[in-house]
Formats: C-alpha cells, sequence, structure tokens
C-alpha cells in the first residue's frame, strides 16, 4: 500500500480490534487494523461465541422436537439429524457477521491489512503477509488486541478428531457415542451441551471440587443439578495426567486431585476445555519495552502500557469475554482521540449459554462474604412464575444482592430461560447505582420472564407476592 502512515495502528480484529477499528474511525482517526486470518471477527465470530450459539441453538431445537414436541400436542413424527446441513448453516451464519464487519470498515473507512502483525519499535508495526511479504506501517498510537488461545493441558497432547479443543468441538463430521469434556468453566459446559442433545454420553471432568468457577456457588450447584439431571455425568476434583489415542478412541487417566488411585476414562473423544490464555508471544513487546506476567497478560495503567502503547481485550486484566473486549476497544480509543473513556469490570455480565442459561453480574455471595460486606438477599423460583410455567421452563431461579444500609444492589445472578437477555436491566440498574427498591418498584410486563428478576428484589425486603 502507498499509505503507511496512521494514526493507529491496531493489531487484532476481533471483537476488540474491530470495535477499535470502528470507533477511530467515527472519531475520525486515520486507522488501520492488522488480521492474520482470512476473515475479520477474531476467535469470537469465526470459531467461539458464534458458531458455538448457531449449534447451541440448532441442538436445543432439535431436543425440543424430540422431548417436548409430544407434551405440547405435536406430532412431528421422529427428528433426525442432518449434521452436515447443520454444520453448514453454521458456517453460513458465522460468513454474513463476518461479511457484516467487512462493510462497517468500509463505512468507518478503517483499512484492513491482512497479515501477522508484530511491532518492530515505537510508532511501527511490522506486517508479514500469507505470501511472504513485509510492510511497515507506522502510528501514533499502537492498540494490542490480539485475543487468546485455547490453554493446553500438560501430558495431554491434541490428536484430530480425537483429542480436541474448542475449535475442534465445533466441526466434529460426526455425533461421538462417548464425549469426555476436561474442565466445567463456560466453555466445556456449553459445548458437552450442544453434543449432549444431538445424542452423546457426556463426562465432565473438572480438577476444582465444583464447576464454573466464578459463578456464584449457590448458583453452580443448582446449575450442576440440572445440568446432571439432563444426562451430563461430573468427575469433579479430579486431574487428568494422561491422554492415549487407540483406533476406537481416547483413553484418559485421571487421579483424584487431592491424591489417590488413578483410573481409566475411554471416549470417542476428548475435549479439552481449561481455559484460555493470553496470545501474546512474539509480538514485539521487547522492542517497545512492555513485559507479560507469567501468564502472558500485559498489565498497564488504564489501557495504556508505554508511550503509545495500549492494550485491550484477553490480552490485559479482567475477564476474557468478547463484550469485555468491545468496552475496552471503546474506551481505549476515545482516550486516544482526547475523550474520556472508561470500564467497570465488575458491571461486566457472565453468560452460560445452555438451557437454562445461566447470568449474572456483580458480587456473587462468596464474595460479599470474603469481603465482610453486609447484605440482603431476594430469590424467586421460576417454578412461580407464569411465563416460564406456561412455557414449561422452571428450572432456575433469580437472585438479588443489595447492600444492607443503603440497599444498592450489588449482584444479580440468574438461572432460567432468557437469563441472559435478563440480566442487562441488571447491568443498567447497577451502573446508574440503583436500589433493589428501584427493580421491584418498576412495572415488568405480564406475563414475562423478567417478572422473576423484580420479584427476586422485592424479596430483598421480603415483599415477594407470587411465591
Amino acid at each position: 500500500m502507498a499509505e503507511t502512515s496512521y494514526d493507529v495502528v491496531i493489531i487484532g480484529g476481533g471483537p476488540g480490534g474491530y470495535n477499535a477499528a470502528i470507533r477511530a474511525g467515527q472519531l475520525g482517526l486515520k486507522v488501520a487494523c492488522v488480521e492474520m486470518r482470512e476473515t475479520l471477527g477474531g476467535t469470537c465470530l469465526n470459531v467461539g461465541c458464534m458458531p458455538s450459539k448457531a449449534l447451541l441453538h440448532a441442538s436445543e431445537l432439535f431436543e425440543t422436537a424430540v422431548k417436548e414436541f409430544p407434551n405440547i400436542g405435536i406430532n412431528a413424527g421422529t427428528p433426525t439429524i442432518d449434521l452436515a446441513k447443520m454444520m453448514g448453516q453454521k458456517q453460513d451464519s458465522v460468513t454474513a457477521l463476518t461479511k457484516g464487519i467487512e462493510f462497517l470498515f468500509k463505512k468507518n473507512k478503517a483499512d484492513w491489512i491482512k497479515g501477522k502483525g508484530k511491532i518492530s519499535g515505537p510508532g511501527k508495526v511490522e506486517v508479514t503477509a500469507a505470501d511472504g511479504t513485509v510492510t511497515t506501517l507506522t502510528a501514533k498510537d499502537i492498540v494490542i488486541a490480539t485475543g487468546s488461545e485455547p490453554t493446553p493441558l500438560p501430558g495431554v497432547d491434541f490428536v484430530p478428531g480425537k483429542v480436541i479443543d474448542s475449535t475442534g468441538a465445533l466441526s466434529l463430521s460426526a455425533v461421538p457415542k462417548k464425549l469426555i469434556v476436561v474442565g466445567a468453566g463456560i466453555i466445556g459446559l456449553e459445548l458437552g451441551s450442544v453434543w449432549r442433545r444431538l445424542g452423546a454420553e457426556v463426562t465432565v471432568v473438572e480438577y476444582l471440587p465444583r464447576i464454573t468457577p466464578g459463578m456464584d456457588t449457590d448458583l453452580a450447584t443448582a446449575f450442576q443439578r440440572a445440568l446432571t439431571k439432563q444426562g451430563m455425568t461430573f468427575k469433579l476434583g479430579s486431574k487428568v495426567t494422561a491422554a492415549k489415542t487407540t483406533k476406537t478412541g481416547v483413553e484418559l487417566t485421571v487421579e483424584p486431585a487431592a491424591g489417590g488411585a488413578a483410573e481409566t476414562l475411554t471416549g470417542d473423544v476428548v475435549l479439552v476445555a481449561i481455559g484460555r490464555r493470553p496470545y501474546t508471544a512474539g509480538l514485539g513487546l521487547e522492542t517497545v519495552g512492555v513485559e507479560t506476567d507469567k501468564r502472558g497478560v500485559i498489565v498497564g495503567d488504564h489501557f495504556k502500557v508505554a508511550s503509545g502503547v495500549w492494550v485491550i481485550g484477553d490480552v490485559t486484566t479482567g475477564p476474557m469475554l468478547a463484550h469485555k473486549a468491545e468496552e475496552d476497544a471503546v474506551a481505549a480509543i476515545e482516550l486516544i482521540a482526547g475523550k474520556a473513556g472508561h470500564v467497570d469490570y465488575n458491571l461486566v455480565p457472565s453468560v452460560v449459554y445452555t438451557f437454562p442459561e445461566v447470568a449474572w453480574v456483580g458480587k456473587t455471595e462468596d464474595q460479599l462474604k470474603a469481603e465482610g460486606v453486609a447484605y440482603k438477599s431476594g430469590k424467586f423460583p421460576f417454578t412461580a412464575n407464569s411465563r416460564a410455567k406456561i412455557n414449561h421452563e422452571t428450572e432456575g431461579y433469580a437472585k438479588v444482592l443489595a447492600d444492607a444500609t443503603t440497599d444498592r444492589i450489588l449482584g444479580v445472578h440468574i438461572m432460567g430461560p432468557q437469563a441472559g437477555e435478563m440480566i442487562g436491566e441488571a447491568c443498567v440498574a447497577m451502573a446508574f447505582g440503583g436500589a433493589s427498591e428501584d427493580l421491584a418498584r418498576t412495572s415488568h410486563a405480564h406475563p414475562t420472564r423478567s417478572e422473576a428478576v423484580k420479584q427476586a428484589a422485592m424479596g430483598v425486603e421480603g415483599w415477594t407476592m407470587q411465591a
């Protein structure tokens, strides 16, 4: 390209990177986004959030057709799975979304530079294209938005089709008879749910004595109970020490985390989903005096890590979530443009897109107890929610935690239908410093699932009326 000088160069085209490019364009900055994939969108759009949600949706509809249709008077015969077509529609959705980002780049005059980028010195980014050609871009400010990658499990090598990561789990060519998921976090449980619904026998192995670390313990217990009822098997407090592939599948050696005799689990496929780690290797950080911690995380002061160098998304502190990366992107670019920029990580919601969904924002009861904060709690079950009862979706509850003195909302936790949508009102209320009484006295349409949140808020002061 003839023009190689920019106001901002962003390395990485995921949710953090592409939103940073769009916002920079909106603010009149000359911006380039360097992305080594053939498409924009990063892990989230290509091999993460979006394709997994496509399969979660399709598999949920399949299970509904098999189990729920007969109960509500719909006779549709025996549904069958066309896995190739299911995978095809998933890819069609992903392609449409990535093309949409290309359109937004053009609309906001953001350049997409294809290739692998690395910093080669202050204000310089070196881009190596697929054909090996190298281009150097100069910029007043560089934003690192390279995201993360699946964390490997020591002693367990990935084998295509047998020992796989989350990317491999999104493109299996057949439904495994037995799937072993290593890791009871959000990714493992979502993908485990997909294949269980489609017919796999799923066993989840987790090192900790509980599932979903970071989730309110009370909620996690109820969530595990729901997944067990659906057919998932859990081996908690267990560590995987080895994996051996055979002609027929995988033999996994598992030991108690606290020590004890080993046992062998056999499955057709093993999914390793023990978390993600920042993608920071080979970025040339040393050329601008930037270091990472032992996990590879780049830590800086309000997104800035060196003169003219900024970091957002999974490569820096805070939750590794696409929507957190988007907020980081806007804040960092607005700071670069001389505006104010800030993200409150306590108000970033988390969602598990299983059925039922689980969503939460703010503090858990565990955290409040550990911090010695006096709080009140209101809880309302979906078994008492009219819409949930009508729709046969009564698993779970909503819980509101509020300061015992000021009534300010400290955390909201929901397990139930559309929990990921309902958590939004909690985020807004908390962003404005709202009290549980504000939620309790706000009219909610009837009958809706969101009434469960209102009733839980009413419960903080002990006046729940519907249960």
